[in-house]
């Protein structure tokens, strides 16, 4: 075997190591990106889930203001009242 078919059957395997070790390196750091934007996602959801807690009682103080101005309203509608 000549000295040039020596060096490109050694240069094979390196090259096939490079090649995977430049694919691995690029993967964690498209893993490393997926988890970051995951992580933003889950924040913006916890914001969300705080939100709709305060819209929900807002809500339900909505409704219990309007059960009492019902009220207030009927007792000044009723008929037996003084002013």
């Amino acid at each position: 075997m000549s000295e040039s078919a020596k060096a490109r059957s050694r240069l094979f395997p390196m090259g096939i190591i490079v090649t995977l070790m430049l694919q691995s390196a690029l993967a964690l750091m498209w893993a490393g990106g997926a988890a970051a934007r995951l992580a933003s996602v889950e924040a913006r959801i916890d914001e969300q889930r705080l939100v709709a807690e305060r819209l929900a009682r807002l809500e339900e103080q909505g409704l219990a203001t309007r059960a009492a101005v019902e009220r207030i309203e009927r007792r000044l509608d009723s008929p037996g009242r003084t002013p």
